[in-house]
């Protein structure tokens, strides 16, 4: 978060968990459940005192009562920033996030006949923050593994061979350098004259 808000990025939002790694070995997933709580102690003082807003998207019905409850408080202690905001995904999927949004809107009277993208947008969990520019795929992965699919459509993605635990500000100066080089069309077909259609901004980070 440091080293993208010295980029001029003030976005961030990390896949830390998603729905399918509840099938990982028991003894792994109570692990990074304790280290998110342990994080969360050690952390959110100074994410608060560097301006950072703390967000965690993702289904935390599963979540144990104790998570959740650190999650509401280390929330409610970073809202009232705004400079900065880092979203941590947790029990995160993309597919269930589209499902789940389709049928808070349906439960809440829409007609989902005349349903427009600007209202399925408003009712995920990144609702009022703009789609990602840039997505990072560590440790050489080539797909984007549920990661945002509806906010995604059109970020650009780098992968990057750097496992995550070993991911640093270089690592992240060369993915926003490679950005900058990129030519954005969004869907749109390319000037023959070499006009750069996009604007390649950092902007947030998936």
């Amino acid at each position: 978060m440091e080293a993208c808000n010295d980029a001029g990025v003030h976005i961030l939002t990390l896949y830390a968990f998603s729905t399918e790694n509840w099938q990982r070995p028991r003894g792994e997933v109570s692990s990074l459940m304790r280290l998110f709580e342990e994080t969360m102690d050690s952390e959110v003082e100074e994410l608060d005192a560097k301006g950072v807003q703390l967000r965690v998207i993702g289904d935390r019905a599963k979540l144990s009562p104790r998570l959740r409850r650190k999650v509401d408080d280390c929330e409610a202690l970073t809202a009232h920033n705004g400079a900065n905001i880092l979203n941590v995904a947790i029990n995160y999927g993309g597919r269930s996030e589209l499902v789940e949004a389709i049928r808070e809107l349906a439960s809440n009277g829409v007609d989902l006949r005349a349903l427009d993208e600007a209202t399925l947008s408003a009712a995920l969990y990144t609702s009022g923050l703009p789609d990602p520019d840039l997505i990072i795929r560590t440790a050489g992965e080539l797909r984007v593994s549920n990661f945002l699919l509806w906010q995604g459509a059109y970020a650009e993605l780098h992968v990057t061979e750097a496992l995550w635990p070993d991911f640093g500000p270089s690592d992240l100066s060369v993915a926003l350098g490679d950005f900058s080089s990129r030519r954005r069309t969004f869907g749109q077909v390319a000037d023959p004259a070499g006009a750069d259609l996009g604007t390649p901004v950092a902007a947030p980070v998936g």
